[in-house]
């Protein structure tokens, strides 16, 4: 009998083989076509208010106390608390996470076309469940659709591209890397204002808009998703770029191998868990102060901001509000950052080596967030401002670095694959850094310390993390040559993974010649660069409102 993964068709690996003189700039807008629909995930929080008053309108019909989370699943006489629909966020990241790992072995072998599609899938239609969920007010369905199968997707479509952009730009594997992982860093730039407009567009007396939105964004989300998963192709084996030599390990950085390891035996091998340690600690260290940015720079500042000497705890409503609006331009700011950090940061890389950069990201780091309470103390709001620019731009930095390391350290052959079982480091830091921000926040403000000193403490434990982090980038070492694959073993694996020794093998099955024609970079180039323009558009508007 006949399995899927060996059922030749049009999602088969052997299709997408790229046609010789095929231009490889048409895979990294792919591969943005799909981070930019699933990087909505950052911001589906502009969801949050809407739906605590899905019910209500105007205002929250609330629970009765005795209406625990288990009865908000089924409930449908009042509306959810925001706490609860904060759920949906939790599981993004640990489905990503999970997902990414279970199933990242399977994506090498069917490729990033069949791969890419069932993203789109998963994502979309489980938008379409939650929208289902909203309408009959069941948060089950919430958790069933966007959770649990739009979190498959997330992980499917985080990973899909990373084998093959590799593969592709073996010369500039960071800034390939970078330029994908930079998109799902962007996504919820587009998608936050785009929900934001929809919703006013549907919201009316008896709706709030937003199952509405959600259908719509799903439709869209699809065309662009599709798009970017059948605009995969992969290199054919042993293609390289014109006029590139590989380096040979011992005049180039050892860091660097030219053998391949298998995804099984990562799990043994310490450095996948150094560089585990690695990501772990830097995303912790960013993503705890990424959720509080906002309420940090109010009670650090609180009427300075808007050029008044008074305290956060002594401003009015009026006050509070308009400093509220100057913190999300700080936000929007910090999310400028978060983004063109993964770019540059990865395509540096390239010059400086993976290990290299991650001493940038732990020393730097550590020295701005320790340099955090005494900005505050003195009032300094720019150098507060720009520390935090600078630590957000080396958080999405390490995002679009590690995978990159992760091939230098063992190959390219299975790297997507082992870069899905690394993103456990991701779901673990998800829950690591926002618990010890948030609760050393409110066991500060249980001692009594004064809310614009409440955030000292924490920023020294941050400074800790950064610290295990460098320590760990430090034992970094060349993988042993036992852990790789002997050639009877990537021979075998290659089979597995379709992989065909040129074009010619598959037939005609690529388009044609017009794939390389420059027309096509453009076109493709510019159907990821208007949306992604509008977005920091939208964000540079909130940006101003904190200069203002």
């Amino acid at each position: 009998m006949t399995t899927l993964d060996e059922t030749p068709g049009f999602l088969s690996k052997e299709r997408i083989v790229a046609p010789e003189g095929f231009n490889r700039w048409l895979v990294p807008p792919a591969a943005l076509a799909i981070h930019l629909c699933i990087g909505m995930a950052y911001g589906f929080s502009v969801f949050w208010l809407p739906l605590s008053k899905a019910l209500g309108i105007k205002e929250a019909i609330k629970c009765g106390p005795e209406i625990g989370f288990f009865q908000e699943l089924f409930i449908t006489t009042c509306d959810w608390k925001v706490s609860t629909l904060g759920w949906m966020y939790t599981l993004f990241f640990v489905l990503l996470g999970s997902s990414a790992a279970l199933w990242g072995g399977w994506l090498e072998r069917v490729g990033p076309r069949r791969a890419g599609v069932v993203s789109a899938l998963c994502w979309c239609g489980g938008m379409l469940i939650s929208a289902v969920g909203v309408y009959y007010h069941q948060f089950w369905m919430m958790l069933l659709g966007s959770g649990f199968i739009g979190g498959i997707g997330l992980g499917l479509g985080y990973i899909s591209p990373v084998s093959t952009l590799i593969k592709w730009f073996p010369d500039r594997r960071g800034m390939a890397t970078g330029m994908a992982i930079m998109g799902f860093g962007g996504g919820a730039m587009i998608g936050s204002p785009l929900a934001a407009e929809l919703m006013k567009v549907f919201a009316s007396d008896t709706q709030v808009g937003v199952y509405q939105t959600f259908v719509c964004m799903a439709l869209v989300y699809f065309v662009f998703m599709m798009s970017g998963a059948l605009g995969y192709r992969i290199p054919a084996t042993g293609w390289k770029p014109a006029g590139w030599t590989p380096p040979v390990q011992q005049q180039a950085n050892a860091m660097i191998t030219q053998g391949h390891v298998h995804v099984s035996k990562v799990w043994g091998i310490p450095q996948f868990w150094m560089v585990w340690v690695v990501l772990c600690m830097n995303v912790s260290a960013g993503i705890g102060v990424i959720g509080m940015a906002s309420p940090m720079l109010q009670e650090v500042f609180g009427g300075t901001l808007m050029g008044i000497d008074a305290k956060f705890v002594d401003l009015d409503k009026a006050q509070l509000t308009t400093i509220a609006g100057i913190a999300a331009g700080f936000t929007a700011l910090l999310s400028l950052f978060n983004i063109g950090g993964r770019f540059v940061w990865a395509s540096l890389s390239d010059k400086l080596g993976r290990k290299l950069t991650y001493i940038i990201f732990f020393v730097l780091g550590g020295a701005l967030y320790a340099s955090v309470p005494a900005s505050a103390m003195a009032g300094n709001k720019m150098l507060f401002v720009a520390a935090f620019c600078i630590i957000l731009s080396m958080y999405g930095g390490g995002f679009a670095t590690v995978p990159a390391y992760l091939a230098d350290l063992f190959g390219t052959q299975m790297v997507g694959a082992i870069h899905g079982r690394l993103l456990t480091a991701w779901a673990t830091a998800g829950i690591l850094g926002p618990v010890v921000v948030n609760y050393m926040r409110d066991y500060q403000l249980g001692l009594g310390i004064p809310r614009e000193q409440v955030y000292n403490q924490t920023m020294f434990i941050l400074v800790g993390m950064l610290v295990v982090g460098l320590i760990a980038n430090l034992m970094i070492k060349p993988v042993d040559a036992k852990h790789f694959m002997n050639a009877e073993e990537l021979a075998h694996e290659k089979k597995l993974a379709h992989e065909k020794a040129s074009a010619s093998e598959v037939g005609t099955a690529h388009g044609g010649s017009g794939e390389s024609n420059s027309l096509w970079v453009v076109f493709a180039w510019t159907a990821v660069g208007i949306p992604l323009a509008w977005g920091i558009y939208r964000t540079l508007l909130s940006v101003g409102k904190f200069f203002n």
